[in-house]
């Protein structure tokens, strides 16, 4: 006995003319295409979105606009006046040469430049060597201070971070004779250290080492230094403070560092070595 079966789409016909199943076939065909496609189109354009809003937030980091100069000027003058702090504080200072103490070696005006990092590792002043010190007490008259506050203040900031010489100026320099230990000695025209003559080429054209000053023995304190100037007619130094305190020796403490380099002026520059030889 035949049954008859509800028709399902995969037995109907297709493609039978005016069979109403074969013309929906391809409508149903274009929806479902049309979805897939719409998606598929979504989807493009999303990516297409996250792209392009990707890529402007690269080219925004990429091509920053500059800050304007009114904030980039300050930060680099902050950086710079860092920079200077620091090479001041550790590494180089600069100090100008008041006097002909020095002479012919430093002259008057020089600026010369003092290695600071030197006493940061292990240095102690030698004998031979020129080196800037802090005043030990009495050796340098009171200084003028500046009645202008505007000009006042700006060099001692400039003073401060190491542009300019130190604003006080209560610093000499002078070259080392004998260190803590050794006994110094001057008699006519020679000058000894534990009983060695000392021959000093760098001394000032028509000096002798003792300029008519005679002194000693003197030991030099442990701790201390004993200097002088190579313009030795012309030179208030350890001679001429034996009544202070260290009888007229220098406390390594007050040493800032070997003068390393004459700096300015360009035409008379030269160069002294790390440590000062």
């Amino acid at each position: 006995m035949a049954v008859n079966l509800p028709e399902t789409p995969s037995e109907t016909p297709s493609g039978t003319p005016g069979d109403p199943a074969a013309q929906d076939a391809p409508t149903a065909h274009r929806g479902t295409g049309g979805r897939a496609e719409a998606r598929r189109r979504a989807r493009g354009a999303g990516g297409r979105r996250a792209v392009r809003s990707d890529g402007r937030g690269r080219a925004g980091r990429s091509g920053r606009r500059p800050r304007p100069w009114w904030i980039e000027l300050p930060m680099m003058i902050v950086v710079g006046l860092a920079v200077a702090l620091l090479i001041k504080t550790c590494l180089f200072q600069v100090f100008s040469i008041p006097s002909g103490s020095m002479e012919n070696t430093l002259r008057i005006g020089d600026r010369v430049g003092v290695n600071k990092l030197a006493p940061l590792t292990g240095w102690e002043p030698e004998a031979g060597q020129p080196v800037v010190f802090k005043d030990p007490g009495g050796w340098l008259p009171p200084q003028p201070v500046d009645s202008n506050p505007v000009t006042n203040a700006v060099s001692s900031a400039l003073s401060f971070v190491g542009l300019v010489p130190p604003k006080d100026d209560n610093y000499l320099v002078k070259r080392v004779i004998a260190t803590g230990g050794q006994t110094v000695q001057c008699d006519g025209s020679t000058l000894s250290v534990d009983g060695r003559t000392v021959v000093e080429p760098y001394l000032h054209p028509g000096d002798d080492s003792c300029a008519g000053l005679d002194f000693g023995p003197v030991k030099v304190p442990a701790g201390y230094v004993w200097v002088e100037g190579d313009h030795r007619s012309d030179s208030s130094d350890s001679r001429y403070h034996q009544r202070g305190p260290g009888g007229g020796a220098v406390p390594v403490g007050n040493v800032v560092g070997p003068v390393s380099a004459v700096v300015w002026p360009l035409n008379h520059f030269d160069w002294f070595g790390w440590t000062g030889r």
